[in-house]
């Protein structure tokens, strides 16, 4: 587990900042770690979420082989009990067209509010936005419906996709208006000081652009400047 401090760091920043961050410390492919498509933020005035996955999959559009369905599944919230607060609630809607029904709503919420979650994302649907909106509990999700239908869980503990997303139990997910992205946790003591470094760089070719000192030949050397990924000096200096 990551240490209150080091969450505390990471959840002040925005997903831009932070996806910067990672991509400036070269620790996977640029094509990687997000989800691309498909998945929207439904409050995004709310702040960052940040919190380890919980990953599960579900089927709403027809009755389970055996059980009920919807929310009586003691197993999995013990499943989600047994994964570090904070925690992100991630369901893979696996049937073959996503978001016939909605297995997350207010009841949900209420739930995962009581064990420590602060989100859920998912490539299906989510209901009873005004009410989970209230609870300051994040939301990101396909689509919307009226309706749970047969919302059930299929399996859980197992990782999941979502989005081009692969999402695996305790993985560090970290999410707000502009999407979800998973962090590396060897990598989140390093995020804070490389995001302030290219912050500072972007504001400081911001204020040029908007200088009278602007010119095309001062922006081609203003960019020549910016480094595109972290010099291994500074990496060793922020280890």
């Amino acid at each position: 587990m990551l240490s209150d401090s080091d969450l505390e760091k990471i959840r002040t920043l925005d997903t831009c900042t932070v996806s910067n961050a990672v991509e400036r410390l070269q620790v996977r492919l640029r094509n990687e770690g997000f989800i691309s498509h498909g998945v929207r933020c439904r409050f995004p005035q709310l702040a960052p979420m940040l919190g380890y996955a919980v990953p599960g999959k579900i089927r709403t559009s027809s009755t389970p082989a055996s059980g009920r369905y919807y929310y009586d599944r003691m197993d999995w919230w013990n499943f989600v009990a047994s994964i570090p607060a904070p925690r992100v609630l991630v369901m893979q809607d696996a049937d073959h067209a996503p978001g016939f029904g909605a297995w997350f709503g207010e009841v949900h919420a209420s739930i995962g509010v009581a064990l420590q979650c602060v989100g859920y994302v998912t490539n299906g649907a989510v209901r009873d936005l005004k009410a989970v909106e209230s609870m300051g509990f994040h939301l990101f999700a396909g689509s919307v419906a009226v309706s749970h239908a047969y919302a059930h869980i299929v399996e859980f503990g197992e990782p999941v996709e979502i989005g081009g997303l692969k999402v695996r139990p305790g993985d560090l997910l970290h999410g707000d208006r502009h999407g979800v992205h998973c962090i590396p946790q060897s990598i989140v003591p390093e995020i804070p000081p490389v995001a302030a470094q290219i912050l500072r760089e972007e504001q400081e070719l911001i204020q040029y652009c908007r200088s009278a000192q602007f010119s095309l030949e001062g922006l081609a050397e203003k960019l020549r400047e910016m480094p595109c990924s972290m010099p291994a000096r500074l990496k060793e200096e922020i280890r």
